[in-house]
């Protein structure tokens, strides 16, 4: 057992320990009998010929799954054609192969639009509870915090990167004595209590006339990226088999709400939002990331810029961000309209 290995197990450990104290914890947790016994039959091998869209696309959501968040957004692209869907699901559970194979089959492959390894892998641990762990940006940016993550050969398929990565997640189910889904959550456990650390504070929740609004801002600028002003000139980072890895990419020094690359120059941008940090705590982190893009992500000839998008845009940030070159780090404010439209039943 190395020294990062025997650093990261009580770590993990002592988020365990926080389980039963923690509700949100809790209930990732205790949902699994519940997600298991629903949908364990409906991603049986026997049952695939006769799956439906609605059996399919109710996993999608959150309140169903009770673990992922965002799996719905390619809903309609993933249910389509449920023939083709039914067979790209048959040779992922087919255990008669290697897995390696059919997960580059799959998720590597064209087999059906928005199958991504973050759905494969949810599907796999729900089919085989014992054996499949599941790999997103939350478990990476965990094992990166943890110093565990593996190191892979450039060029390696990404069913090659997720069998090794699947081996590191039973390694470390049976050496915490969990099982995979409680691992799942473990790992989430560790991403948040960085960033509760890294923020020093909870996200405020909105208030508008009297109204508490809960901030899905994050998620809102994903949904609709194409139609802000940022999808003018910037897309969100794709990868292999993930087509949203920007969106809350995991370097091993936290986790950037949104990365993207310019549409037609050679540019990165970091986009991350104020919630609950100071200015201080935003800058600092915005620069982390730019830095840590520019070394294992761009190239010399690309350029890296931020942008912070805040409800307010205060004299703290105004002067913090006078000592950069113009457009090296930009601001943007975000608003929230509210409206009521009346009902005529006549």
């Amino acid at each position: 057992m190395n020294d990062q290995w025997a650093r990261a197990l009580p770590k993990l450990r002592n988020v365990l320990a926080r389980v039963p104290k923690e509700t949100d914890l809790q209930a990732l947790v205790n949902a699994w009998d519940e997600v298991l016994s629903r949908y364990q039959p409906v991603f049986s091998p026997d049952y695939l010929p006769t799956l439906t869209s609605e059996d399919f696309s109710s996993f999608l959501y959150f309140e169903n799954n009770k673990h992922w968040t965002g799996l719905h957004r390619h809903v309609r692209s993933l249910t389509a054609n449920m023939n083709a869907l039914r067979q790209a699901l048959a040779v992922l559970l087919d255990e008669d192969r290697p897995l390696a194979e059919r997960f580059d089959e799959v998720v590597g492959g064209s087999m059906v639009k928005g199958f991504g390894k973050v759905l494969a892998t949810a599907i796999l641990l729900i089919a085989y509870p014992d054996r499949y762990g599941v790999w997103n940006n939350a478990s990476e940016a965990a094992l990166k915090q943890l110093g565990i993550w593996p190191e892979f050969d450039r060029g390696m398929t990404l069913g090659k990167r997720y069998t090794v990565i699947n081996d590191l997640l039973k390694q470390l189910s049976g050496e915490l004595g969990v099982d995979l889904w409680t691992l799942d959550a473990l790992l989430w456990g560790i991403v948040k209590e960085e960033e509760e650390i890294d923020e020093g504070t909870e996200p405020p929740t909105l208030v508008i006339e009297g109204f508490r609004l809960e901030r899905h801002l994050h998620e809102f600028l994903l949904d609709n990226w194409e139609r802000t002003e940022l999808g003018r000139e910037w897309e969100i980072y794709r990868e292999p088999g993930d087509e949203e890895a920007g969106f809350e990419y995991p370097p091993d020094v936290g986790r950037i709400d949104i990365l993207a690359r310019h549409k037609s120059r050679p540019a990165w941008l970091v986009v991350e939002l104020k919630r609950g940090q100071t200015t201080d705590q935003v800058i600092g982190q915005v620069l982390r990331y730019m830095g840590w893009v520019k070394r294992h992500l761009a190239s010399p000839d690309e350029e890296i810029k931020g942008l912070i998008i805040s409800a307010e845009a205060d004299k703290n940030l105004q002067y913090a961000l006078a000592v950069f070159p113009p457009g090296q780090i930009g601001v943007m404010r975000y608003r929230v309209q509210f409206f009521l439209d009346p009902v005529n039943f006549s």
